[in-house]
């Protein structure tokens, strides 16, 4: 007969396992210090976050939405695919067989860069289907079509959701927020990479104030010919010396990343991309576009609700323990 001690321990054991393991191969960072002040650069506009959440540490690949596509997208009611995630030699990264019914989707090259050519109805279906199953109900209600113009602006996020976009602000946290830095910006700094320095290189690998941007020269290809044939998006997290403070790998550079705030009718853009110069890394670089719009240079990151504690596991098992000390034998 199981031990009380032995039972706790086999229950916090699969609590803690469950509570880390995460949804179609996604890895997340906890962004904590709730109720931080805005930034007081941005005219004390952006930054401020009340709760704790956690944050994907790099932008959704092309494997993880692969993924997706084989899941919900046999028939692709949506049209979750663009061909140009094919044709488009710059990003290219899925392709697309058979009919309609049986669409079938494989990675092109390294499924490790990041995903591109995707709206920002896209990238609500993605996190749905993360949170629920279902590309339609979630974080967001969809339910059966892309919305028109005049309601782009009713498509927001639902309370309780398990895994969404990020806000400007929950983005912002995660990019330029610094609890330890203790400068004159009151803790933030102006690039992703914890530095208010420019950038110094785009090389991939080892070194400090490193993204993927136009410095003159690709990242790449470190040649600033521009080759129509040639893939420029450099693998999640390839700048392995240069994350925020809280984790994130490639929130300045690579490619531009949605979130879920409105701008008149439009939807946010953060984080400047591989054809860009470096100022479009900064804290200050902020841009938005149709929801429906989709570029070589677009993709995104999720958001989620953070781990359970080892602390809370164990409360959960004891609970679990009690219940089953309290329940009457069988007849």
């Amino acid at each position: 007969m199981m031990t009380k001690s032995i039972l706790i321990c086999s229950l916090t054991a699969a609590l803690v396992a469950a509570a880390t393991s995460l949804p179609a191969a996604a890895q997340y960072v906890t962004v904590g210090d709730p109720g931080n002040p805005n930034d007081p650069v941005t005219g004390n506009l952006y930054g401020g976050v009340a709760t704790t959440y956690a944050i994907g540490t790099y932008e959704v690949t092309i494997n993880q939405y692969a993924e997706f596509l084989n899941a919900v997208a046999a028939t692709d009611t949506y049209s979750l695919y663009n061909s140009a995630m094919a044709s488009d030699l710059n990003s290219a990264g899925i392709s697309r067989t058979n009919s309609s019914g049986s669409y079938t989707y494989s990675v092109i090259g390294s499924g490790a860069r990041p995903v591109t050519h995707v709206s920002f109805y896209d990238a609500l279906r993605y996190a749905n289907w993360l949170g629920t199953g279902s590309t339609e109900t979630g974080a967001y209600t969809l339910l059966g079509g892309t919305p028109v113009p005049s309601n782009w602006e009713t498509v927001t996020r639902n309370g309780g959701a398990q895994v969404w976009i990020p806000s400007e602000n929950e983005w912002y946290k995660a990019a330029y927020y610094d609890p330890s830095a203790g400068g004159p910006a009151d803790d933030y700094w102006l690039y992703p990479m914890r530095s208010d320095a420019v950038p110094t290189s785009n090389t991939p690998g080892a070194g400090t104030n490193r993204g993927s941007f136009d410095d003159g020269d690709f990242a790449v290809t470190q040649s600033g010919s521009y080759d129509p044939g040639q893939n420029y998006l450099t693998d999640a997290g390839a700048y392995t010396d240069s994350a925020s403070y809280y984790g994130t790998f490639d929130q300045g550079g690579n490619v531009w990343e949605w979130n879920d705030t409105i701008i008149s009718s439009d939807r946010g853009l953060r984080g400047g991309a591989w054809d860009l110069v470096e100022l479009n890394l900064q804290a200050s670089s902020r841009y938005s576009d149709e929801p429906t719009y989709d570029d070589i240079n677009i993709g995104f990151r999720v958001a989620t609700v953070p781990e359970p504690t080892v602390s809370v596991s164990l409360m959960l098992a004891g609970g679990l323990l009690l219940a089953r000390r309290k329940r009457p034998s069988a007849l």
